[in-house]
């Protein structure tokens, strides 16, 4: 079973049709919208600061989100994906974004809508990524513009392969 529990009196909040793998874990003040998943090993820790999912949010295997003790905390949009290992760390991430894996995203961050984070990048504390860019790099630097092929064939086929891909692992 994941770990899905309580840190100073506020308890997760999370959409019953979410899936949340058996060794995930999840603790304080999260919120999580309808049709996410919680992939193996991801941990979103609302312990310091609030964590709030939209809907259609996958975080897979390894990832890590977590906040700013009083100063920064994470907010995500709908249809994002995190890929694995990355990290999400009191920022705001909007909605139809990739984040990459094994990429990094420090507080204060604004990540806008249609942006894609390349695997590896390291987006750095107050950067601010404007709609429709793509970030690459260490420390990760505008390096093109998010196509709609790029749209479309990326950051929503993946967002959608995920709702139906945490449906092979659901309860039946």
């Amino acid at each position: 079973m994941p770990i899905i529990k309580p840190v100073n009196g506020k308890h997760p909040e999370i959409a019953k049709d979410c899936y949340i793998a058996e060794n995930a874990t999840i603790v304080g003040e999260v919120f999580i919208g309808s049709q996410c998943s919680i992939w193996f090993n991801a941990v979103i820790r609302g312990d310091v600061h609030f964590i709030r999912l939209g809907n259609k949010v996958n975080v897979q295997d390894g990832a890590v989100i977590h906040a700013t003790y009083k100063t920064s905390p994470t907010t995500i949009g709908n249809n994002v994906s995190i890929g694995h290992n990355a990290i999400v760390h009191g920022c705001t991430v909007h909605d139809d974004v990739l984040i990459g894996m094994g990429s990094i995203v420090m507080d204060d961050c604004i990540i806008e809508s249609h942006s894609i984070i390349a695997a590896g990048a390291v987006v750095k504390k107050n950067t601010h990524v404007e709609a429709g860019s793509i970030y690459a790099g260490i420390p990760a630097k505008r390096i093109g513009t998010v196509s709609e092929a790029l749209k479309t064939g990326e950051i929503h086929r993946i967002a959608e392969n995920y709702v139906k891909y945490s449906s092979w692992f659901k309860a039946k």
